[in-house]
């Protein structure tokens, strides 16, 4: 075989290789596009699609009525941090509580300032460099603060202030 017959045979089995890959992404596109459209019910194919009728019996029904919650306010706290030099936390925060429970969880509050500065001076500076942080601090909290008043009480700890200077 001579080389310019050689590179003829090179260059075609190239050609040959890149239509194949185009041609597969093509395919693959136009299968996801078909797919998207006839599950969002944008091409009426077998009629509406069960989201379209989901939506459709959703946006009929009335609104539903809110969780029967209340919110129990927790004073201020601040607090050092531990690092080499002098830093300070200060936390707000409000408790989410079923209604039945407010009186309850209001009668434990100084048991519940008592759990949250015990772990507030237990994190140190590298506790808040995640920014992740505030979520894991908030889910600590609220575990410790249903130890504390009782499962199924506190529905949430809500942030209000948290400044670390």
């Amino acid at each position: 075989m001579t080389d310019a017959t050689a590179e003829q045979a090179e260059a075609s089995e190239k050609k040959g290789k890149k239509g194949i890959v185009i041609g597969l992404i093509l395919a693959a596109a136009g299968a996801a596009g078909g797919y998207f459209l006839t599950s969002s019910g944008l091409l009426p194919i077998g009629g509406k699609s069960e989201k379209a009728e989901a939506y459709e019996t959703e946006k009929d029904k009335p609104a539903k009525a809110l969780a029967d919650v209340g919110f129990v306010d927790l004073p201020p706290v601040i607090v050092s941090v531990n690092s080499g030099n002098s830093r300070h936390l200060k936390f707000h925060a409000q408790l989410e509580v079923n209604t039945p429970y407010i009186a309850d969880v209001e009668k434990m509050q100084p048991r519940i300032m008592d759990v949250l500065n015990g772990y507030l001076r237990a994190l140190e500076v590298s506790d808040f460099e995640d920014s992740l942080a505030l979520m894991r601090i908030r889910g600590h909290l609220l575990r410790r603060i249903g130890i504390v008043v009782g499962e199924g009480r506190v529905r949430d700890v809500l942030v209000m202030e948290f400044v670390l200077n």
